[in-house]
């Protein structure tokens, strides 16, 4: 049995926080946007995300989006990077040149705080955060104050990640934030992922532009779509780009993958403040994809739907957003 801890090491070269507790463990990397790179099983061998070999560890740290959980603050993206935000026009760089938006927002590659780690029979636990005030990088991009906190925490109920959004400030700043979560399959070792069924909580599916940018209609459920919302699908049925809105079932807003060999079944719950999906299966290429909760629409400041549908909104100074996810396993 592994022995409950929290400590500072190494990951492939990079520093790390590592946190035990019974069969599980999972690392966090600070200073690559705080990104928790592994959650495995030590007893049955299984790793839950698509983690970075040693060869590829160069073009991760590069470009830190395919593996473990990457934080998307804004997520997605916007069209020719602009942000209209009460009254005025946040201007972001166009990085993805073949669309001419903006992608993926500015914490996902840069440094946070280890505020605190430690263990106790219960549980082992980090915190990181980020900070941004005028003095900080991202302000030049996003003009507000505020902080980004994380707090992981291993359990016998699996991997917890509690995330919290503070305006430190004086004006009202969005609100718009994503995991690129990466999740192997097969996640079992020596497993088929011909085996793996895909289970998600979908609703609608979003019609997208050449851009990929919502048109703002929907789109008609294809028969696999269907099955991916009320049953199971093969992860890798055909290449996958997509956007939809989540609509909870049975008061949960999941994806659970299941090793039908195996008899297991990894779920991700995502709580039901997440109210879009992106989920993105490396063109259709077996071993690993990402189901993406998102709390807003792609390129929602751009968007004529109401607010609260599309999940745009705000925090006023002082105020606080909160939300808490869990990956965890049971049988299938």
């Amino acid at each position: 049995m592994t022995q409950n801890k929290a400590y500072e090491g190494t990951y492939q070269g990079e520093r790390a926080v590592w946190l035990q507790h019974g069969r599980y463990e999972a690392a966090v990397l600070p200073e690559i946007g705080a990104n928790l790179i592994a959650f495995r099983d030590t007893e049955s061998g299984c790793r839950f995300l698509h983690e970075p070999t040693e060869e590829e560890m160069p073009s991760f740290k590069a470009r830190p989006i395919i593996h473990g959980i990457p934080v998307l603050f804004p997520p997605n993206r916007y069209e020719d990077g602009q942000f209209p935000w009460k009254g005025q026009v946040l201007q972001f760089p166009v990085n993805e040149e073949a669309t001419g938006n903006h992608l993926h927002g500015f914490v996902h590659d840069i440094p946070w705080t280890v505020d605190e780690f430690g263990s106790s029979a219960s549980e082992s636990y980090v915190i990181v955060s980020l900070t941004v005030d005028e003095h900080h990088g991202v302000y030049k991009y996003l003009p507000f104050r505020f902080t980004l906190q994380l707090r992981y925490s291993l359990s016998r109920d699996g991997l917890s990640q509690q995330v919290l959004v503070r305006n430190e400030g004086e004006t009202e700043m969005p609100c718009l934030l994503a995991f690129h979560t990466s999740v192997n399959a097969p996640f079992v070792p020596g497993a088929s992922a011909k085996d793996y069924r895909l289970k998600l909580t979908v609703g609608e599916r979003w019609e997208m532009s050449k851009r990929m940018l919502p048109t703002g209609q929907y789109q008609a459920l294809t028969e696999n779509e269907s099955l991916m919302r009320d049953g199971g699908v093969y992860p890798f049925y055909e290449a996958m780009d997509n956007h939809y809105t989540a609509l909870a079932q049975g008061g949960r807003n999941r994806m659970e993958l299941t090793d039908t060999k195996a008899g297991v079944t990894l779920v991700y719950d995502v709580g039901t403040s997440y109210k879009q999906w992106m989920i993105w299966n490396n063109f259709a290429t077996e071993g690993f994809f990402c189901p993406e909760p998102q709390i807003n629409l792609v390129n929602a400041p751009k968007s004529n739907l109401p607010a609260d549908e599309i999940g745009l909104f705000g925090l006023a100074p002082g105020e606080i957003w909160e939300s808490t996810s869990r990956l965890y396993v049971k049988k299938a």
